[in-house]
């Protein structure tokens, strides 16, 4: 069906047809000239915004649309989660060019609407537009933490432990392995990817999860980071950005990042080095966090959490201490979408 046959009002009430609130924050959602939240007393309120741009944060050769729904929202929860807070509501603003029909954008609502059953959020709003550069997804994320309990990056003190979840670099893995398909599948009609063997790196690209997990973890161990973000643009460049906040320095260990084997395999097969995909790759939303020094015996205990190196003075600078024992200066190397290409 064209789209131009619902109209912009007859989209929106198709796309939210059935959605019901799960947050008691929520008084009124869809379907208004606003949405209505109220915060109880002891709560302060976050707010995050993502943009993505096809053909520059996607690309729909390889990306169905129904993945890139829930990962559109996701990256979002992420940064709620980063904040040590919880995700609740959401509003979705879409550019949409002609060459998309109702079914396709129904697809990639069905992944929004897929992730906020899983996270528990309510979609509360957005807007729709025509687009001439292909589709546009805007979305904002509005969370709640216990007043005064927020995690920004600017809380990181000299000796504080440097930790951080899941592995890394298996995102960045995982698109060159679809860009390798795409390039491998170019005029041709009948042709299959090779994923064999590297479903995780797909996963990692294509279908992200915030980790609500390790934030549950923290507040049930009684663990509050001193400071704390999502990694979506690299881990050399998220330290980075702790450390300038924070005026501080830091050393993390090369021995110590965590990397998945299907990662290491990949960057074999590519002749990519290892750990400069996991430093430098971005988009793999595990959390980064520092705690005081005097957590130690609580943090390492944590499932899925690993200790990476430690906070120092500011003159001492950012730095890798490699398998040798000898140090290398830490640069901010992440994907930059406004650097000149």
């Amino acid at each position: 069906m064209e789209i131009s046959e619902l109209g912009e009002f007859g989209l929106i009430d198709r796309l939210t047809e059935g959605l019901k609130p799960a947050n008691d924050s929520t008084l009124k959602a869809v379907g208004d000239d606003c949405a209505v939240l109220r915060y109880p007393a002891g709560k302060d309120t976050l707010v995050t915004t993502d943009l993505l741009l096809e053909n520059v944060h996607f690309d729909l050769t390889y990306v169905p649309l129904k993945h890139l729904g829930y990962k559109a929202a996701v990256v979002n929860f992420s940064d709620i989660y980063a904040m040590n807070g919880r995700p609740k509501q959401i509003t979705v603003s879409l550019g949409i060019s002609r060459r998309f029909t109702v079914e396709h954008i129904e697809e990639l609502y069905d992944g929004i609407r897929l992730a906020c059953e899983v996270y528990g959020v309510d979609i509360v709003g957005g807007d729709t537009s025509a687009s001439h550069q292909g589709l546009v997804i805007s979305i904002t994320c509005i969370g709640e933490v216990a007043e005064g309990k927020a995690v920004g990056r600017d809380g990181a003190r000299d000796t504080d432990l440097i930790c951080v979840s899941g592995d890394l670099g298996a995102a960045y893995m995982g698109l060159q392995l679809l860009e390798r398909e795409k390039v491998a599948s170019a005029g041709q009609t009948d042709f299959e990817p090779d994923f064999a063997g590297k479903e995780y790196l797909v996963e990692r690209q294509l279908k992200p999860e915030a980790r609500k997990d390790i934030v549950d973890a923290l507040e049930k161990n009684g663990i509050v980071p001193t400071s704390m973000m999502d990694v979506s643009d690299g881990l050399s460049s998220e330290l980075m950005h702790i450390c300038k906040a924070s005026g501080t320095g830091c050393r993390v260990y090369e021995d110590r990042i965590p990397i998945d084997y299907q990662t290491a395999v990949m960057a074999e097969e590519l002749n990519m080095n290892l750990v400069t995909a996991a430093l430098n790759g971005g988009e793999d939303y595990e959390l980064l966090f520092t705690v005081p020094l005097s957590d130690h015996d609580k943090v390492t205990k944590l499932e899925g959490v690993k200790v990476i190196g430690y906070v120092c003075k500011p003159e001492a600078g950012c730095a890798m201490i490699t398998r040798d024992g000898g140090e290398i200066t830490l640069r901010a190397q992440g994907w930059n979408p406004l650097a000149e290409k």
